[in-house]
């Protein structure tokens, strides 16, 4: 399960390779600083202001991101583990605590 904050991978479609953290969650898309960035004109808000041109990130299917792991720094599966009676998510490569 991916959440905010953690940091991923694109493993496919046009931004693949890119890495960044992940800003917000939705059911099955995330949204990542740096990643499938669009641009947005927005209108004045007064009646003699200027418009202008926003750089802003789109959503991305979950299924194209991996969480990166923390030893090695390339893509990783998560499990689960239980540490001092909590659930912990840790990386399937290295084993460490996400």
């Amino acid at each position: 399960m991916i959440k905010k904050g953690d940091n991923v991978i694109v493993i496919a479609g046009a931004d693949k390779g890119k890495k960044g953290k992940v800003i917000k969650v939705l059911a099955e898309r995330v949204v990542v600083e740096g990643v499938r960035i669009h641009k947005k004109h927005q209108k004045s808000r007064t009646s003699g202001g200027k418009g202008q041109i926003l750089e802003v990130p789109s959503s991305i299917h979950r299924s194209n991101v991996m969480v990166v792991d923390p030893k090695s720094g390339k893509g990783t599966r998560l499990g689960k583990k239980v540490v001092a009676g909590k659930s912990v998510r840790i990386s399937k490569k290295s084993g460490q605590e996400i």
